[in-house]
């Protein structure tokens, strides 16, 4: 049996909190400098903020957090950054779309559960810039905790100097902790986001990883959080780059058809989506990560 981890589970959920407000705070500035291109005589965008709570079976408090999505900025098309702290216990549907630990032992008798993370995903306005996804949580039960998490970049126009940068940056942060780490989470993002009906990958990946738990968790909440702080150098660097680059409706036009490759992934393979919406968690902030436009050819 895991103890209740009160202190750990508060500093975790801090955390998450804490990057949120610093990502927040980096997108709207990115906002606030586009000062060119088609969009730059709009508004910069502002994130409108929401909480979110969560009820039990019973109608008793499971939790909640902060929906923030910025629409039809200059930069950004649409972003989403969501931090969630919520509790409970978990039904044999819920059991089932747990991202890991199917089936652990004790689950049936004591189903108790607390999560809390973050996940971000952003849809940009130009198609040169790629859009990202980054989530990273901790999970407890009374039976096992783990940490689990990662950021994935999906250029819909490819430069392969870009890809190298992102990479380079996770791989920084990883062998931090463990060489052993970023080859082996690699090889995970690109096996996760792959979409088999497709046959292809639905970007140029990152790093991906779950069930963390080394028996210290001390060690694995600290590399979630270099998971976390990786995040804004790597997306960041590509997006300064890329931002001012012009664009046609052709561009356009494959982005949104990218997207398509997205919305398919999201609602067909996430098991985030489906954890989340089996949890019964706020369904906007669950399906946050869809585009506001995509096409299918």
């Amino acid at each position: 049996m895991t103890h209740e981890m009160t202190h750990e589970k508060a500093r975790a959920s801090a955390w998450f909190r804490q990057l949120r407000d610093q990502i927040v705070s980096a997108f709207e500035a990115l906002e606030d400098t586009q000062l060119s291109g088609p969009l730059a005589g709009h508004s910069a965008g502002r994130f409108e903020v929401k909480e979110t709570t969560r009820d039990a079976e019973d109608g008793s408090d499971a939790g909640g957090g902060l929906m923030s999505v910025m629409r039809g900025g200059r930069v950004f098309e649409k972003v989403g950054v969501n931090v969630s702290t919520v509790y409970g216990t978990l039904g044999e549907r819920a059991q089932m779309a747990m991202a890991a630990r199917k089936g652990l032992p004790g689950m049936k008798d004591d189903p108790r559960f607390w999560a809390a993370g973050i996940s971000l995903v952003a849809h940009m306005q130009n198609p040169h810039t790629p859009a990202v996804h980054m989530n990273t949580r901790m999970f407890w039960t009374p039976h096992g905790w783990w940490f689990g998490g990662g950021s994935d970049l999906n250029p819909c126009i490819e430069y392969a100097e870009d890809t190298a940068a992102f990479h380079a940056i996770q791989k920084e942060h990883c062998d931090r902790h463990d060489p052993e780490y970023y080859p082996r989470f690699k090889a995970w993002a690109d096996e996760y986001f792959y979409i088999p009906h497709r046959g292809r990958a639905r970007g140029v990946g990152g790093i991906f990883y779950d069930d963390l738990n080394t028996g210290d968790w001390e060690k694995d909440f600290a590399f979630t959080q270099d998971v976390g702080r990786a995040f804004l150098p790597a997306f960041l660097g590509v997006t300064e780059k890329r931002r001012d680059t012009p664009w046609n409706e052709a561009d356009k036009d494959r982005q949104l058809v990218h997207r398509g490759l997205y919305a398919e992934y999201n609602l067909v393979y996430d098991r985030g989506t489906k954890f989340g919406l089996e949890t019964g968690h706020n369904p906007d902030a669950v399906l946050m990560s869809l585009p506001p436009m995509a096409k299918w050819v």
